[in-house]
């Protein structure tokens, strides 16, 4: 079995919360494109998505295999999925007591996912303060990699009514971060406990509804752009995505690895914003092309023309 190392290479990977949104037919996707060839699509253009349907219930190994082979012909190199961990642990337990329900969430299917693992997103919501101690056993709980993600697995209970996975596709090392958005997480003891796990500060965009600070904390940064006027609905202006730009340039620069999802998505602005930001990031060099402007925004394989 393959082994893959997990050392930061300064890679910017951009792409969008979620697939799966009707409005967007016609207005991203093609209107002749069947919604089950949408993730197929979306996969060819962004270098992640973010599976956000991990959050609201339990899926299936047959789905994460799904994920993996509608990508695995059409997605750039390196390509992976990040995924959100279950709402039931961060929102219903609070991470208290989770032993048997973080098996079930990486028994549901994530083993599946292979060298296209990319990190765990862990969202705490607002109304949670902050608490060190539970924090910091949640934690340890959590796999530094799929070998110790087959030891969480096996704590699985008898909820999976579709199946259990508890041996991994591929040996891969596992990332883990955390969106937070209670005051009570902005402080140095947070950011500390973070460092200490080597685990990843969310940097969140979310038009001013919950507080902000850009913390590196791990040897990646995390990004969600919520929208910056509207939470979810407003869209990006030509000098906030350059303001991201510079942000994100700085980053992979100390060689961390950065990874950007838009989740501004009731207007269908995420796609476009995303593709607008991809532009900013991996300007057209000169002498190389038309030699000028931004490189062309990526599109779809011909399959989809």
């Amino acid at each position: 079995m393959r082994v893959r190392t997990g050392m930061p290479t300064g890679r910017a990977l951009i792409g969008i919360s979620g697939y799966d949104y009707k409005p967007w037919r016609g207005r991203f996707y093609p209107d002749d494109l069947p919604a089950r060839r949408w993730l197929e699509y979306a996969a060819s253009v962004f270098d992640s998505i973010e599976l956000n349907g991990t959050f609201y219930s339990l899926k299936s190994p047959p789905v994460f295999r799904r994920w993996v082979d509608e990508a695995a012909d059409v997605a750039r190199p390196g390509f992976v999925y990040a995924v959100k961990g279950s709402r039931f642990i961060t929102h219903n337990l609070k991470l208290a007591r989770s032993e048997s329900a973080l098996g079930n969430f990486f028994a549901s299917g994530v083993l599946a996912l292979g060298a296209m693992t990319g990190p765990f997103l862990w969202q705490l919501p607002g109304t949670y303060r902050f608490d060190a101690g539970r924090l910091d056993r949640f934690m340890r709980l959590l796999p530094r990699d799929s070998t110790e993600g087959e030891s969480v697995a096996r704590m699985h209970d008898g909820r999976l009514r579709r199946g259990a996975l508890v041996d991994a596709e591929e040996r891969v090392p596992y990332r883990h971060c955390f969106e937070v958005r209670h005051e009570t997480y902005f402080h140095s003891e947070f950011y500390d406990l973070l460092r200490a796990h080597g685990f990843g500060w969310v940097v969140a965009d979310t038009a001013g509804k919950f507080p902000y600070a850009e913390e590196v904390t791990a040897d990646f940064a995390y990004v969600r752009l919520h929208g910056s006027q509207v939470l979810y609905t407003s869209g990006y202006a030509d000098d906030e995505l350059d303001e991201w730009a510079v942000r994100i340039r700085r980053w992979t620069r100390r060689r961390l690895d950065v990874y950007v999802y838009f989740d501004n998505d009731a207007k269908v602005h995420a796609p476009h914003d995303a593709l607008r930001l991809i532009e900013r990031v991996r300007p057209k060099r000169k002498g190389r092309g038309t030699g000028k402007g931004s490189s062309p925004i990526p599109r779809p394989p011909s399959p989809f023309l």
